[in-house]
């Protein structure tokens, strides 16, 4: 069983901060992706659970974005992220598309910057994007 486990966590490194426990319960729900969004803030510091598309027949596979832990923040994802095969890969995918949405949101913000006092005031813009 710890090798099976090991070979998860060679795959999606964030494991290895999870209990075996929780590993198991992602493991065993992978097909699910609801199910595994439950435990998902264990594996991202900032990230408290997914927006899914509920359509279609369930399991819902298609997540749109991502809330905050303090459940203030909503990002939306440019294009959708569907989430299927082996849950080791899916997370794989969830942390890039994170990473560059949070990229394309921090290059929009710093362009934004061009126009402060012109357009925008600054104290507003900072309201316009995520923290």
């Amino acid at each position: 069983m710890n090798a099976y486990l090991e070979e998860k966590k060679k795959v999606f490194p964030r494991f290895y901060f999870l209990s075996n426990a929780s590993l198991l319960d992602i493991l065993s729900n992978g097909n699910n992706p609801v199910k595994v969004d439950k435990e998902i803030g264990n594996c991202f510091d900032g990230l408290d659970h997914l927006k899914f598309l509920l359509e279609g027949p369930e399991p819902y596979r298609t997540a749109l974005g991502m809330y905050s832990k303090t459940g203030d923040e909503y990002v939306s994802f440019p294009t959708p992220l569907v989430c299927q095969g082996a849950v080791e890969n899916y997370l794989c995918d969830l942390e890039n598309k994170m990473i560059n949405t949070l990229k394309e949101i921090l290059e929009n913000a710093k362009e934004a910057t061009e126009e402060w006092e012109i357009s925008r005031p600054r104290h507003l813009w900072l309201d316009d994007y995520n923290a």
